[in-house]
């Protein structure tokens, strides 16, 4: 909430006492921006909703309002009611000018705020097995974990952002399989590739530089020599993994291993804890977690007739490694083919006897490529998907990262090749980027003036509207941050940038022959090049300064 707004609530709650003894806190108040311009800058419809508990004409209502209204305390210039019964504001000029001084003073850390007030919270995104490429699945979802951890940062939350590494188990067997049988291709020696193993193009190259390496050291078929291929295609495939996300601006705090949590025994702990309360039972010849006690549609199996663990044991215990560090929160970000493993999760986290609420899941849904309404293929590895890299080597990580986040992640979407490359206006990110070189352009050719230092000749309607937008900015931030809505940053760079846009084409900047008028709208330049940098930055692109 920005310091106007703040202010509006605080006066309307105490007007609110005043006139009809009703106890109000800021967020039973509802402050908005009307869409036409004539009817003030800002508006609230607190009367139609106190008509359920005061009984009385909504007009009535808002008249006993306004009479006990401290005009002073919210920089008030006049107030109307409009139609059954909104309130209209005019603000005083000097005080939306205000913004100007505050984003100034501010610079890279405009926007921040408390909204978080400390609250620890784990997120983990990502988390592909590393055994091959990251593809657009994973791309969505790095840039949406990743802004929106952003976000969390910049909004008073204690942010740990986390990879969770998936070293064990079989696709981890297949990896070294796969491995040691196209070490001994390569060495000459007959091999035999497993069906269910990985068959593309890296497994082929990473095995020949360890041939090459070690020639035929490790080349005989053993445990021993398979632990060895394990650990190398893992090591190898991660640090790629690494490399690709460190080129997509997309970084961690903690790398998770699955293989050290089952080294560390807590499976073991977390599978003795559910038996010591009943929660598991034996039943042809596998061991059952009985989650219909909470919630779930059937039981689920931990271990197999074979011995074996479910994928779900080690998640288990994964997630009760995190809730023992003392996050106060768990954000998963998971496939959409993970949509009913939730319970499963929320289940376990309530049989061990936490709040099954402190976890919380985004689904990411699926992403298409299209061009010219037609879905393309243009991965260059056959037979695998398209990778992250292989997308912002095509049109740029700016415009991945834009895209990704521009729609609710839980929707399915179509990323628009032909969009992305487009250098015009309808292409948003360029748009964005476009606005911030503009302003960065007028600043080059500004004349150096005297720094101004009130802005009360910013009167005009555009001036108005602009100032009053930069203002929002915290508040888009922090509900971007409380409802992981990264999404929603962008709507507010596209309509920043075009309130600068008119502000421009209405506004001539640089009038020498008003000096005074002439730094004041430097200044509010400035700010909206600030908050628009920073805008883009929540969302992990960058604010190109020529183009």
């Amino acid at each position: 909430m920005n310091q106007i707004e703040s202010g509006l609530k605080q006066a309307l709650a105490a007007a609110a006492k005043k006139a009809f003894d009703v106890e109000l806190g800021a967020e039973d108040i509802v402050i908005e921006i009307p869409r036409d311009l004539s009817h003030g800058d800002y508006s609230t419809n607190m009367a139609m909703q106190l008509t359920r508990i005061l009984k009385n004409n909504p007009r009535v209502i808002a008249q006993g309002i306004i009479e006990h209204l401290d005009h002073d305390a919210a920089n008030i210039e006049s107030c109307e009611i409009a139609g059954p019964g909104f309130i209209n504001f005019v603000i005083r000029k000097t005080s939306m000018a205000e913004i100007i001084a505050r984003v100034l003073e501010a610079g890279d850390h405009y926007g921040e705020n408390e909204t978080g007030k400390g609250q620890k919270v784990n997120v983990e995104y990502v988390s592909a097995n590393p055994t091959g490429d990251l593809h657009l699945g994973h791309a969505r979802g790095a840039a949406w974990g990743d802004s929106i951890t952003r976000l969390m940062k910049a909004s008073g939350y204690d942010v740990c952002r986390e990879y969770y590494v998936n070293d064990a188990g079989n696709q981890i067997i297949n990896l070294g399989l796969s491995l040691q049988a196209r070490y001994r291709e390569y060495l000459g020696m007959d091999f035999t590739l497993p069906e269910d193993g990985y068959h593309g193009e890296d497994v082929k190259k990473i095995a020949i530089a360890l041939a090459k390496e070690y020639g035929e050291a490790y080349a005989e078929e053993n445990d021993a020599n398979l632990k060895f291929f394990k650990e190398k295609g893992i090591e190898f495939e991660l640090n790629k993994i690494k490399r690709d996300l460190d080129y997509f601006r997309v970084h961690f705090d903690v790398w998770s291993s699955e293989q050290a949590i089952r080294d560390a025994g807590k499976v073991e702990t977390a599978l003795a804890q559910l038996h010591e309360k009943g929660l598991t039972y034996e039943e042809d010849g596998a061991l059952w977690f009985a989650t219909t006690k909470f919630g779930d549609d059937k039981d689920r199996v931990l271990r197999k007739k074979d011995g074996s663990y479910t994928y779900l044991v080690p998640d288990i215990a994964y997630h009760k490694d995190k809730l023992d560090r003392g996050f106060d929160l768990l954000v998963d970000l998971l496939g959409a083919d993970h949509h009913g493993y939730i319970p499963r999760l929320k289940a376990s986290i309530e049989a061990l006897g936490n709040d099954p609420d402190k976890l919380q899941v985004d689904i990411i849904q699926m992403v298409r490529l299209v061009e010219n309404g037609e879905e393309v293929k243009m991965s260059k590895r056959l037979g695998n998907a398209v990778t992250i890299r292989e997308l912002c080597d095509e049109v740029g990580v700016d415009a991945v990262r834009y895209f990704f986040v521009q729609r609710a992640v839980d929707t399915h979407f179509d990323f628009d090749l032909g969009l992305a490359r487009k250098q015009s206006n309808d292409n948003p990110v360029y748009y964005a980027q476009y606005a911030h070189a503009r302003i960065c352009s007028i600043l080059r050719q500004a004349p150096q003036l005297a720094p101004a230092q009130s802005y009360e000749l910013l009167t005009h309607e555009k001036e108005i509207a602009l100032m009053k937008y930069i203002n929002e900015f915290s508040g888009v931030v922090s509900d971007a941050a409380k409802y992981r809505a990264p999404h929603r940053v962008c709507n507010y760079v596209q309509k920043l940038a075009q309130h600068f846009h008119s502000f421009y084409n209405a506004c001539k900047v640089i009038d020498m022959n008003n000096e005074a008028l002439s730094a004041q709208r430097i200044a509010l330049l400035k700010a909206t090049k600030i908050t628009l940098k920073n805008a883009l930055a929540f969302i992990g692109v960058e604010a190109t300064e020529k183009m």
